[in-house]
């Protein structure tokens, strides 16, 4: 355990530091007390076993592990009968007596990012492990070297971690420049295959927008047995589809984007509206789920002519629906049980809305917005199912860290999906394992793998767990799930991974979680909560007191309309009157006043301070709008409310401040210079 406590010291002072330092963090290694094994002989007794083909269930049986490798799987009795007793072997070195339980593939994750937030690598190689993640493709999961570097030490069980397949986007890594022609890009496809890269994951946004170049690199690793998969971002929609690009012969099409570009009745790309900015993330999300309403139907001649050829070029599917979920339902995504103990404040910080990461785009999603998504997932989910159910190959994948999307977490839930989308459950863990086993290893031309089954000869990647996953998959949550105890009338938490096998080494799930919500915790006593706004977040790791209610807006009352007075002629001037005995200045008070704009243009919030200490009350509203919204205070009043639409670069606000008798309007741009002035008194004569 001190060791432990070390090692997550480690890689909090890392964490804790500027997320630049995420790709040069360091791994820690495994301690002593960081799993177990891997054994001479293992033995794993009284299980019911899954193994991943998609078949029926086969216990209860005793599995053999020497090393890292299944050698045996034995029967153990007959179900509903007790165990046979002294079964063999009887020379293991360690035993795990799991009778009851329930083993399963290792899960095999096509899609994965790390370092969210600036969170270290091995906060996710915990969060994966917990959930039984063994493999994962990073695409990337992190800088060239550091991948290199870690896929080599989880092989050699070094560190904690899951096996790592190395993708990287083109040019990664590479000294030579941008391969901004054919000719350079296979010359990197050629570096990578010698420098640690296991495939390319392409996205259409940098030098793979150009179709020469796009080809060429799929063609240069198809011949070096390098992978590929590709995120076909918008911007390529000109240039290739996911059609096009299966017959260049692309290995994956992750998300869903090229899909639909492939069927759409007429053009290369659906109509976007003309303040459409890609670069805008709530705009290009909000828009993107509209292309449903100009493609074919399912179930047309085009629908299955499609799907039939992605076949033939023999495409995997990568759905990731998890990560997508925000999208038909922000509040759920927002509010999931376990991101106040598992989501370190950092990544946290990285969800909430704001314009600068990726996938944080929630400025002002509406139930509209929500709406189109259920349509477009419900659309997605069929394309998906139809491709399984002709054969198409379907890897699991979550690309998450994004969207409020946990690791090990989203792992989970993406089985749930699956199964939403017409999966059985059978179905949907070996889409999740054997196939996406089959998706990393093909390129390389290995043949079958070696993970992705509970078979003999395979390697000992596995999940022991104490509930059917077949029966309900909530149950693999770390979290687990809620189920009434009919004796004692209480609900009860069920379920949970209790152990998962990597490489034949034998990790204890709920401590893998225990040293999670540490590195949770020791980042929150760092101060990783110092700028989270604990109303708007109350369901992330620094908790809060929210949601509150919003403000109260004043109405301000239209004027009646009264028609312009017309001037006549001048008149002559008049005689001067006597000058009036001078005034006493009074105490009216100086007052300050400073606005500022949130980052979606339309939240304001302004301060107006007094001196000497005086009752105010101010009113504020934006220049040429009418809603005005009123404060009232002693010596400091705050006034907060959201501008109908964003405010124009110039546009100013109108702050009306009075005490007592004294009062003064004032104009000023939010985020410029405070605007100061005394109130004045207004003498009626």
């Amino acid at each position: 355990m001190v060791l432990r406590m070390r090692a997550l010291a480690a890689a909090m002072l890392v964490s804790a530091a500027l997320p630049a330092a995420a790709a040069a963090q360091t791994t820690p290694p495994r301690g002593p007390d960081e799993g177990k094994g891997p054994f001479g002989k293992l033995v794993i007794r009284g299980v019911n076993v899954i193994d991943g083909a998609g078949g029926t269930v086969m216990g209860p049986r005793d599995i053999v592990i020497e090393n890292n490798r299944i050698t045996e799987i034995r029967s153990a009795g007959t179900p509903g009968l007790p165990m046979e007793p002294d079964r063999p072997p009887r020379d293991a070195d360690h035993e795990i007596d799991a009778t009851g339980m329930w083993v399963m593939p290792g899960l095999v994750d096509e899609h994965v990012h790390a370092q969210q937030g600036g969170t270290p690598l091995t906060y996710a190689y915990k969060l994966w492990l917990a959930h039984g993640v063994t493999t994962v493709r990073g695409v990337s999961l992190t800088n060239n070297t550091a991948a290199v570097r870690d896929k080599a030490a989880s092989e050699r069980n070094e560190i904690v971690a899951p096996r790592i397949f190395n993708y990287q986007r083109p040019g990664s890594g590479w000294s030579g420049g941008s391969p901004d022609t054919p000719a350079k890009a296979r010359e990197w496809v050629r570096w990578a295959s010698v420098n640690g890269i296991d495939g390319i994951k392409f996205a259409g946004t940098g030098v793979d927008q150009d179709k020469a170049i796009l080809e060429a690199m799929i063609d240069e690793a198809s011949k070096l047995g390098l992978g590929t998969t590709m995120h076909h971002s918008p911007p390529v929609y000109p240039e290739v589809n996911a059609l096009e690009t299966g017959r260049m012969g692309l290995g994956t099409v992750t998300h869903f984007y090229g899909h639909f570009e492939s069927l759409l009745k007429s053009g290369r790309t659906h109509p976007f509206p003309d303040d459409y900015n890609y670069n805008d993330e709530q705009s290009r999300w909000r828009h993107v789920a509209k292309v449903i309403d100009y493609t074919f139907e399912p179930g047309s001649d085009e629908w299955w002519a499609y799907l039939r050829e992605q076949k033939a070029n023999g495409v995997t599917f990568g759905p990731t629906m998890s990560v997508y979920e925000a999208g038909r339902d922000l509040m759920r995504a927002r509010t999931q049980e376990w991101h106040r103990n598992y989501a370190m404040p950092s990544i946290w910080k990285f969800w909430e809305p704001n314009r600068t990461n990726h996938g944080s785009f929630y400025y002002d999603w509406t139930t509209a917005d929500e709406v189109s998504w259920k349509r477009f997932m419900h659309r997605y989910m069929q394309l998906v199912n139809d491709y399984k159910s002709i054969g198409g190959r379907v890897a699991g994948g979550t690309d998450a860290g994004f969207i409020y999307s946990l690791y090990g977490f989203a792992a989970i839930r993406e089985l749930e999906l699956m199964q939403e989308a017409g999966f059985t459950a059978h179905e949907a863990i070996n889409a999740y394992t054997r196939q996406a086993a089959r998706t990393l290893t093909e390129p390389k031309g290995e043949g079958e793998p070696e993970f992705g089954m509970v078979r003999v000869g395979q390697i000992a990647d596995l999940i022991i767990t104490p509930e059917n996953p077949l029966a309900n998959f909530k149950t693999l949550y770390g979290t687990g799930t809620g189920r009434l105890n009919d004796a004692t009338g209480k609900i009860e938490r069920v379920g949970g991974i209790r152990w998962t096998v990597r490489n034949g080494v034998v990790y204890d799930a709920k401590q893998l979680l225990a040293d999670v919500a540490e590195m949770v915790q020791a980042q929150k006593d760092a101060g990783g909560c110092a700028g989270i706004d604990l109303d708007w977040s109350a369901a992330g790791p620094c908790g809060g007191t929210g949601p509150t209610t919003p403000p109260v807006p004043t109405p301000t009352p239209t004027p009646p309309a009264t028609p312009e007075p017309v001037a006549g002629p001048p008149g002559p001037p008049g005689p001067a009157g006597p000058q009036g005995p001078k005034g006493d200045k009074g105490d009216t008070p100086n007052v300050t006043i400073t606005c500022s704009v949130g980052g979606d243009g339309r939240s304001i919030s302004c301060t107006i301070t007094a001196a000497p200490t005086s009752k105010l009350k101010s009113s504020v509203r934006v220049q040429n709008t009418k809603r005005t919204v009123t404060r009232s205070g002693k010596g400091k009043v705050k006034v907060r409310f959201k501008a109908p639409r964003k405010l124009r670069a110039k546009q100013k606000l109108i702050v009306a401040v009075s005490s007592g008798g004294a009062k003064r309007t004032f104009k000023l741009r939010p985020g410029k210079k405070a605007a100061k002035g005394k109130l004045a008194v207004t003498i009626k004569r």
